[in-house]
């Protein structure tokens, strides 16, 4: 179920997208999977292993959405702060996928611990450290835009996963 007024096609594409990773996809630590503490995996990759952390579900939701014909200013790759409500822990490192219809809409969330995609609004079980995409790097303020702060320079893992990417056929 989809909580948002966002126009059809769009809509249809991110319910599709999020529920095939979600169904697909087991989670699974980096370390146990590539035997590496931190690897982005390729869709590619993710899809033949048939498991992924949170980066993994993010980047393969983002790579399938861009070739289904979804425009990159509308997506960003968010790190956040995830508040698990689990023995009042503390927060943990998470990663989400955002969807803008417009720079200064409030974005939906894909997140591969919910089925259903949320407006930012309603997940206040987490909170957004910076977010990005092919573009650039953002300071993420939820509902009010945001402007490139970096390039992805300063992001080796999403350079290097870029790379691969593109080397098997991603754009």
């Amino acid at each position: 179920m989809v909580q948002s007024s966002t126009p059809g096609a769009d809509l249809e594409k991110l319910t599709k997208v999020n529920l095939f990773f979600n169904r697909q996809i087991r989670f699974g630590d980096d370390l146990a999977i590539w035997g590496q503490p931190d690897y982005w995996a390729t869709p590619l990759e993710t899809l033949g292993q048939g498991t992924g952390d949170c980066e993994d579900f993010v980047i393969a939701k983002y790579f399938s959405l861009r070739m289904m014909g979804m425009e990159v200013e509308k997506l960003r790759l968010v790190y956040v702060r995830a508040h698990t409500g689990i023995n009042d822990s503390a927060p943990v490192a998470h990663m989400v996928l955002a969807y803008y219809e417009r720079p200064d809409s409030e974005p939906l969330v894909l997140d591969s611990l919910m089925g259903d995609i949320r407006l930012a609004s309603r997940r206040p079980d987490l909170t957004p450290i910076f977010s990005f995409n092919n573009d650039g790097v953002f300071a993420t303020v939820p509902g009010k835009g945001a402007e490139i702060t970096g390039s992805i320079g300063r992001l080796s893992r999403w350079e290097d996963l870029l790379k691969r990417a593109r080397a098997e056929g991603f754009q």
